[in-house]
């Protein structure tokens, strides 16, 4: 699990900030910046509000390479 963010997306409207003040930080009139890529797993529900009302979607996560061990069709 590691947190990406879209800057073409952001506007520095500072939610993720709000929410998860441990793992993003906004510069005033500024961007994103996130200081905890990886989370600790006592930050991820704060990291997941971060994502959710983030009014522009700029941010996401990412899987880093990690399979799912059900491929689709193989039920």
């Amino acid at each position: 699990m590691r947190i990406r963010a879209d800057l073409d997306l952001c506007q520095g409207h500072a939610v993720c900030q709000a929410e998860a003040p441990e793992v993003f930080t906004v510069p005033k009139r500024g961007q994103v910046v996130i200081l905890r890529d990886v989370p600790d797993a006592e930050h991820r529900a704060a990291v997941a509000d971060a994502i959710r009302y983030c009014p522009t979607r700029a941010l996401s996560i990412a899987d880093d390479g990690a399979t799912d061990p059900s491929p689709k069709g193989t039920d």
